[in-house]
């Protein structure tokens, strides 16, 4: 005990002289100084013990209480609503972090303590060597990231660095969108997304820096390492093959960041996706704002509208390679185009429809949907780009659906500042389309996905993507049928195409269109279901969907005055 307090009293004196005494003490006393190294090592073995514990059963703390399960329609043929899912009201998105988030960061608190008595214990034992080599930071470094293709391709690559920022214990500096790519635009993330709100949200998850200090900088010998990985990498990968790198650079870069990570994750890992996703990922004030009022405007004119996601686009037929009748003219363009990709095969524009991966035409959109049952007076807004043939090929949909409009149409002159920046106006249309009653995809793209997903996420809204491999033969053969002969076989052909929760399996197709981790779904109480799809049904107005309050950040910019201009 005199030792100890001898030797604590020295130490508080003479700082610098405490490890020069204290071993010297040690050298005298050396029974004593074993047995503090000794305790020392006890009570790392004890963390140690205690943290393998808990690393080892972590697979018992990761059931969430409310695991996502399945409801099947039991009625086969029976006719569904085609504006809303009868069982849509049963299922919420759940996307909280479970009872393994709290004992994985439980689980990094401990191997943090037990690194710090790992130093200790060796500059006690070894007061002349290097303990750099033991020394564990917080984070193990930087990770930039360069995102590419358009606004929902970066989008994707955005929520998966995140992922993997997490993978690595890493900071992820706000990442770096594709100036380089079709559509030539040169918006950065803060002028897209709320960058503080991004930061914000997800720093209970991964730590996010605007930019790499500069005092980091400045310590480095070389350039950030950039690297690229392969596409759909397992978590794996990552540790095995770029986490070595991270800790040896401490500031490494990955480059063209789509689609870089594995589909199917841990259910944290796919939570944290949809958190980023669904959440973190939210639009500037100006982009939210003019967005949610054309979503105003067309509730103004009608009680519930569809959006429709032509994705007839010059840049999209080139990269299916499929035809359209256009002749010498189509295909000279089309494939000028299609030269931008110097991996694409040479394709058969008639096979490629047969396996239904050639984008309906807007009239063969058009003819889906009477066929389906909404009528001629239904509301239709329209989100594309550059149709490729113009009004011409635009007119038969027109001719279908006379209520057409576009974001041009209903935002007038308040469109003018987004005009030069492709990535802005896809922000607004995926607003519009977001927050519209049906929404109908044309392609299996990434901002038909991306949509999708977020649609089953916010309560299952009714999202339709045709059966393309089906309904090409069926479009050829129309004119050897009667209406309703058609009308019935495009019913049929849609089915497990419209957005029912049924659709939703674990395991199945891409996580971001469908994310059944996130997914959960209520104690069933059927007098509950019945009694709001009756709601529904029986014509009451319905209030704007809860999904909006992601896009309006104060309802004093969303004043009336501006949609009775537009009436």
């Amino acid at each position: 005990m005199k030792f100890w307090m001898y030797s604590c009293g020295v130490l508080a004196n003479n700082p610098q002289k405490q490890q020069h005494f204290l071993f010297s003490c040690c050298s005298r006393r050396l029974i004593s100084c074993t047995k503090f190294c000794g305790f020392m090592l006890f009570a790392l073995g004890l963390i140690s013990l205690f943290t393998g514990h808990v690393a080892s059963n972590l697979e018992w703390y990761s059931h969430p209480l409310l695991k996502p399960s399945w409801f099947y329609n039991q009625d086969g043929g029976a006719p569904i609503d085609i504006w809303k899912s009868r069982y849509s009201a049963s299922y919420f998105g759940c996307s909280e972090r479970g009872p393994r988030f709290a004992c994985l960061k439980f689980t990094y608190m401990l191997l943090y303590l037990s690194s710090i008595l790992v130093r200790i214990t060796w500059t006690l034992m070894f007061p002349k060597r290097n303990v750099a080599a033991v020394s564990v930071r917080s984070s193990n470094g930087y990770l930039l990231i360069a995102a590419s293709g358009g606004l929902n391709q970066q989008r994707t690559g955005i929520t998966d660095a995140v992922v993997v920022a997490r993978i690595l214990n890493a900071t992820l500096v706000v990442p770096e969108l594709d100036h380089h790519s079709f559509w030539k635009d040169d918006s950065d993330f803060v002028n897209i997304f709320d960058i503080k709100w991004f930061i914000s949200y997800l720093a209970k998850d991964v730590s996010i820096v605007k930019r790499v200090p500069v005092k980091v900088m400045k310590l480095m010998q070389k350039p950030p390492y950039t690297m690229r990985v392969p596409r759909k990498s397992e978590p794996e990968y990552y540790s095995d093959q770029v986490l070595p790198v991270l800790l040896r650079r401490r500031v490494l870069q990955l480059t063209k960041f789509d689609y870089r990570l594995a589909n199917d994750l841990d259910e944290e890992l796919q939570k944290l996706r949809c958190r980023v996703n669904y959440h973190a990922l939210k639009f500037t004030k100006p982009i939210r704002n003019l967005g949610q009022k054309l979503v105003v405007r067309m509730r103004k004119m009608a009680r519930r509208f569809i959006a429709v996601h032509l994705r007839f686009e010059p840049d999209m037929l080139a990269f299916s390679g499929c035809y359209y009748g256009g002749g010498d003219k189509e295909r000279y363009e089309l494939g000028e185009i299609r030269k931008r990709w110097a991996t694409l095969p040479e394709l058969s524009p008639d096979e490629e429809r047969t396996r239904g991966r050639c984008p309906l035409t807007p009239h063969e959109v058009g003819l889906m949907l009477r066929a389906l049952g909404f009528k001629n007076d239904t509301y239709l807004y329209v989100a594309s780009g550059e149709i490729y043939g113009g009004e011409k090929t635009l007119q038969p949909l027109k001719e279908l659906f006379p209520n057409f409009y576009t974001k041009e149409m209903v935002a007038g002159d308040e469109l003018k500042p987004f005009l030069p920046y492709s990535s802005r106006l896809a922000a607004i249309d995926y607003i519009v389309c977001d927050e519209s009653d049906v929404f109908v995809t044309n392609n299996n793209g990434n901002m038909a996905k991306i949509l999708a997903g977020s649609r089953r996420y916010m309560g299952h809204k009714r999202t339709i993507r045709p059966n393309a491999k089906r309904l090409s033969a069926l479009f050829m053969a129309r004119n050897k049928m009667d209406w309703e002969t058609f009308s019935g076989k495009v019913k049929s052909c849609q089915r497990g195409y419209m957005g029912e929760p049924e659709e939703m399996r674990p395991g199945r197709g891409e996580f971001h269109e469908f994310p059944s981790s996130c997914i959960c779904k209520t104690p069933f109480n059927h007098s509950n279901v019945i009694n709001r799809y009756n709601d529904h049904i029986s014509g009451s107005n319905p209030t704007l969907p809860e999904s909006q309050y992601r896009y309006i950040s104060n309802s004093s910019d969303l004043d009336e005055k501006s949609s009775e201009k537009f009436q």
